[in-house]
């Protein structure tokens, strides 16, 4: 469109000074169209209905309630985008690369597009602008509610954003392990743990290490199943509580994985604060979450930043930050380990007097 308009005559706009530049940059922002494109192909079930043997775009009209010639543009968008390949006029089957939008795929790759495309966080990022003025949410301005808040009271929501949660850390557990000797302890919590996933790879790992998955109540049931499923009911308690409220004392290790990161420092705080009144002298706190480097160094945290601001209100952090905001709950840092995943474990234990 701009470069027919100015083909015409309407504007004549300079030469760019780096041609392969300037189209990065909208190549970046068109990206628009593809996620909206992806959310729809997502959200209409697209995938599933190939599967089950709907091939006609008319077929396929029928069963998700829409337009058929309207469809048959996106059928066609998201085969180029290599989701699905046109066997034939109007007629589509599901390439391998749009198989992992089914339901049943492994990875939750549908929940996380849902999520990370879906309305109500499209919404929120209609107000970034807000964010970034204010430093409030944008989905306070949005929804009206902070996220969490937001989840409890819209149930579909919330089922696609914990398996989300679960697609897109789920190799956390197996490079924690990797990266950390937790040998040396024989009790452990995973504060805000959600179903469990994190925890019982951790005890799969050392059969001796005793655990405690805390997390709020509706979260529960899915993770005493998730325990039962590894045969853990005997070395692991799911214990449901509020961790701004208090936290399970007594224990050799405490983690908090991609936990703080959805709070502000002042939020954070009381977390923080009451894992040092649960911790002993000996005991560890292990957050895992990303630590952003400084200056220009490419990072995948320094967007996660700017998703944090607008639709958590919670901040991903520098070593520094880590470093003042843990002294504040009379914490000190005692190494900062990288993990294969990206993240980073920030080990710290109870301040020396």
């Amino acid at each position: 469109m701009i470069s027919g308009a100015t083909r015409m005559g309407i504007r004549s706009a300079p030469a760019a000074p780096d041609a392969l530049a300037a189209q990065e940059v909208i190549d970046t922002v068109a990206g628009i169209w593809k996620a909206r494109a992806l959310y729809a192909g997502a959200r209409l079930g697209l995938a599933d209905h190939l599967g089950a043997g709907l091939h006609s775009v008319n077929e396929l009209a029928a069963a998700t309630g829409t337009h058929a010639p309207s469809l048959l543009r996106l059928m066609r968008a998201l085969a180029s985008m290599g989701l699905f390949t046109e066997v034939a006029p109007e007629r589509f089957d599901l390439a391998p690369r749009g198989a992992v939008l089914r339901e049943s795929a492994p990875g939750a790759v549908l929940s996380t597009v849902l999520t990370l495309g879906g309305d109500w966080q499209w919404q929120a990022w209609g107000c970034f602008l807000h964010s970034l003025r204010t430093g409030e949410a944008g989905m306070n301005l949005a929804h009206g509610a902070r996220l969490f808040d937001y989840l409890a009271v819209h149930p579909e929501d919330s089922a696609h954003f914990n398996r989300a949660m679960v697609g897109i850390h789920g190799a956390d557990g197996a490079a924690l392990v990797d990266a950390y000797d937790f040998s040396n302890f024989e009790s452990i919590v995973d504060l805000g743990g959600g179903t469990g996933v994190l925890l019982t790879t951790i005890l799969n790992s050392n059969g001796r290490l005793r655990g405690v998955l805390f997390d709020l109540p509706e979260t529960s049931p899915q993770a005493r199943a998730l325990v039962a499923y590894h045969g853990l009911a005997a070395r692991c308690d799911v214990v449901a509580g509020d961790f701004f409220a208090s936290v399970p004392d007594g224990h050799d290790a405490y983690v908090l994985a991609h936990v703080l990161h959805d709070w502000s420092d002042e939020e954070a705080l009381p977390i923080l604060r009451n894992c040092r009144r649960a911790m002993t002298a000996r005991a560890k706190l292990l957050i895992l979450e990303h630590v952003l480097p400084a200056g220009d160094t490419p990072h995948p945290g320094k967007l996660m930043d700017l998703l944090m601001l607008t639709v958590t209100g919670g901040v991903e952090r520098t070593a520094d930050a880590f470093t003042s905001l843990l002294a504040q709950a009379d914490l000190q840092i005692t190494r900062f380990i990288p993990v294969a995943t990206g993240q980073t474990v920030i080990e710290a234990e109870v301040r020396a007097p």
